[in-house]
């Protein structure tokens, strides 16, 4: 029987949408700009792999889940209606993640040319690079340079970008817009989602 929220959930579905349309957009402008000797430069595959993953996330299929006949039209409608809003939670929730990664990877590549058009000498700038470079791995992972306070600082935003930071960000901004909430998928259901047929 028709709960009368169906209107509510598909308002939702369109908020959801509007959001992860507005995330994909932004991830595609953040294009590597690199001469062909920096091609495997770290931070340039961070971001190349950021375009890949937004665009396996645009082209992964909804999940069509085979409908109960005997259900009334009603509830028929409304079941997809909560599997439309899991499946798009599911989307800019990767797509958040991603970004989150691709704004990090421009970050390394605004300071990196920084310090090639800084004039400093060129051993300084050799040193300054590879502590660029060290900045996109974790902490304490096996690498030829002792990480800086700047090294550090990019580790730790890439590490913060975290499955319950997204989530929690996203119901802060979504309840204080003032968003009906009432069906969004918990955390566990994304992430189910997710791993059933996005990139991880």
């Amino acid at each position: 029987m028709e709960d009368g929220f169906n209107e509510a959930r598909a308002l939702r579905i369109a908020e959801i949408m509007t959001e992860f349309q507005s995330l994909q957009r932004r991830i595609a402008e953040y294009s590597p700009n690199h001469s062909p000797d920096e091609y495997f430069e770290e931070g340039y595959e961070v971001l190349r792999q950021c375009r890949a993953d937004a665009q396996a996330v645009l082209g992964a299929p909804y999940p069509v889940e085979p409908s109960d006949a005997s259900s009334v039209s009603g509830d028929s409608e409304k079941c997809q209606l909560q599997r439309i809003i899991v499946d798009a939670s599911a989307r800019r929730f990767q797509s958040k993640k991603i970004y989150l990664r691709a704004v990090a990877a421009v970050r390394w590549s605004n300071t990196r040319n920084s310090i090639l058009q800084s004039g400093k000498p060129l051993q300084q700038q050799a040193v300054l690079l590879q502590q660029a470079d060290a900045s996109l791995h974790t902490v304490g992972a096996d690498f030829p340079c002792v990480p800086t306070v700047t090294d550090v600082a990019l580790s730790k935003e890439l590490a913060a970008v975290t499955d319950t930071r997204i989530y929690n960000e996203f119901r802060q901004t979504d309840s204080e817009a003032g968003y009906w909430l009432q069906e969004d998928p918990p955390l566990a259901t994304i992430l189910d989602r997710m791993r059933a047929y996005l990139p991880a």
